[in-house]
């Protein structure tokens, strides 16, 4: 009965050590298969990854992605050396002489020369060192342009002024003496003459086409190193106010321009001439990639006429035109700040007998749109003395087309301004200003002959006036387009303007009319 029981025990031990190894074994397999299932995954994700990673260095080193941009710097590099080899030819080399007179290095007061020298016994032998001057040869170098094959060369005034000689060397060798057929000054433009035939011209291109952003090359002479090609793009277009010359409107660019490139030229890269450089901005002379070039086309018309007549006679409106502020805008009730503002008319000039009043804003000058007044201005100037142009303006929310014959501008001081042409006292506190009506007496001290208006006495320090930049001594003579001569009628202009309103006063300054907007506080 035990050995049964022991044999029974046996066996159901035996049982469950089956069972149990059965259930280890299906658990042996179980993770086998998950150690598999991740296996595979892991073994699929690094051929995926390793295809991914072949697929990226196979498009890094695609032989024919390589050869297309080896293809596209070859062109390019190709553009910058044709347009180089068709423009340098061209570009000449021009050596100014000018004799200028120096103090002598003895010369010292005469005190001090008869107590050291001994006076007379000294002169008798070697001259009185006071009176004595050195005479040196000043060399310069810029750079010129060649226009037609018989021997004009378009350069830059600054150039070749006051030379009393010119040379000019045409590739390496070859050295010709020159003349000056003609200058202009105010747009720094000169043409100057050789003697020869059949030499290399350059090709003007069209200076209005040109783009921000393109690429360009300027070649010139900078520090004696002949022939000297660099790049850069058009960095802006349209550049005034910059202090260079009278008529601005340059061409803007990052290629190297420096010393001894003035005249040469700024060409694109099929090789066409667009701007002849003039000069940099730079704190320590040297170029810090901001250049100025005379636009083509400006400088092609000033060297025609230089050619033709040996000087330029320019288109004269008479007005004093003045820039529109979003204050004026507001002020005036314009719609935008695009034209330039007639601040005053010169009575019996061109613009006067055509109908252009004080107050008009020019929009449209000879078919082209006006953006400000030195656009205005250069447009002018480029009209010959004589014809009769097409102006359209605003008058009272209103376009108005007038015709107006030029005439010729006046020759000296710039002269698109105007010609020279009760008592009261009491405190404009909307503006922060003192005023006082004008009389025959103060007229006569201040240069205000025959006008009327209101003297400003006083600016106070913060207000309106100051910061409007209004100044004492000035004449108010309209607020908002209504003509004011006594300071009652002033203040009762300025007196129901609340604060945040803007008021547009016509002053007068010395010779020069114009329109101050004012913000009341």
């Amino acid at each position: 009965m035990k050995d049964a029981i022991n044999r029974r025990s046996h066996s159901i031990g035996g049982f469950h050590m089956r069972k149990n190894a059965r259930r280890i074994g299906l658990g042996v397999i179980a993770v086998l298969l998950i150690i598999a299932v991740f296996y595979v995954m892991a073994l699929n994700r690094d051929t995926t990854s390793e295809v991914a990673n072949k697929e990226l260095a196979a498009n890094f080193v695609n032989p024919s992605q390589d050869s297309q941009a080896r293809d596209l710097v070859t062109q390019l590099s190709e553009a910058f050396e044709q347009a180089s080899e068709q423009v340098s030819p061209a570009v000449v080399s021009i050596f100014a002489e000018q004799i200028v007179e120096v103090q002598s290095p003895f010369g010292m007061p005469d005190e001090a020369f008869k107590d050291f020298f001994g006076g007379d016994l000294f002169r008798r032998f070697f001259g009185d060192p006071q009176q004595q001057e050195e005479k040196r040869t000043v060399r310069s170098l810029g750079s010129g342009v060649i226009v037609t094959k018989d021997g004009y060369i378009l350069t830059n005034n600054h150039v070749v002024e006051k030379a009393e000689k010119l040379s000019v060397v045409v590739g390496d060798k070859n050295t010709y003496d020159a003349k000056v057929i003609g200058t202009d000054p105010p747009t720094d433009v000169a043409v100057i003459k050789i003697e020869s035939k059949d030499l290399p011209t350059a090709s003007l291109g069209n200076s209005d086409d040109v783009k921000i952003g393109q690429w360009v090359i300027a070649v010139g002479n900078p520090f004696q190193l002949m022939h000297t090609v660099t790049a850069g793009i058009i960095s802006a277009k349209g550049r005034s106010s910059v202090g260079l010359a009278d008529y601005e409107d340059f061409i803007q660019t990052d290629a190297s321009i420096n010393p001894g490139n003035s005249g040469g030229a700024l060409a694109d890269l099929d090789g066409n001439v667009i701007g002849i450089n003039t000069a940099i901005t730079s704190p320590s002379g040297g170029n810090i990639g901001i250049g100025f070039a005379i636009p083509i086309n400006m400088a092609r018309q000033v060297m025609s006429t230089l050619m033709s007549e040996g000087k330029v006679s320019r288109g004269y409106l008479a007005v004093y035109p003045q820039d529109i502020n979003e204050d004026l805008a507001k002020a005036l009730k314009l719609k935008s700040t695009e034209g330039t503002l007639v601040a005053d008319v010169t009575p019996g000039g061109p613009a006067d007998k055509a109908g252009i009043k004080r107050g008009d804003v020019i929009v449209e000058f000879n078919g082209k749109k006006v953006k400000d007044s030195m656009q205005l201005r250069n447009m002018v100037a480029q009209v010959p003395p004589g014809k009769t142009v097409d102006v359209l303006l605003i008058r009272d929310s209103k376009e108005m087309r007038l015709k107006v014959r030029l005439v010729e501008r006046p020759r000296g001081p710039e002269s698109e301004s105007p010609a020279q042409g009760q008592r009261g006292e009491q405190m404009s506190r909307k503006l922060g200003i003192g005023i006082q009506t004008l009389t025959p007496d103060l007229a006569e001290q201040l240069g205000f002959k025959n006008a009327k208006g209101v003297v400003i006495t006083e600016v106070v320090a913060g207000s309106p006036a100051d910061e409007a930049g209004l100044q004492r001594g000035d004449l108010i003579q309209e607020v908002n387009r209504k003509a004011v001569q006594t300071a009652e009628a002033f203040e009762d202009q300025v007196r129901g303007m609340k604060s945040g309103d803007v008021v547009a006063l016509l002053v007068r300054r010395g010779a020069n009319t114009f329109f101050v907007p004012v913000t009341v506080k």
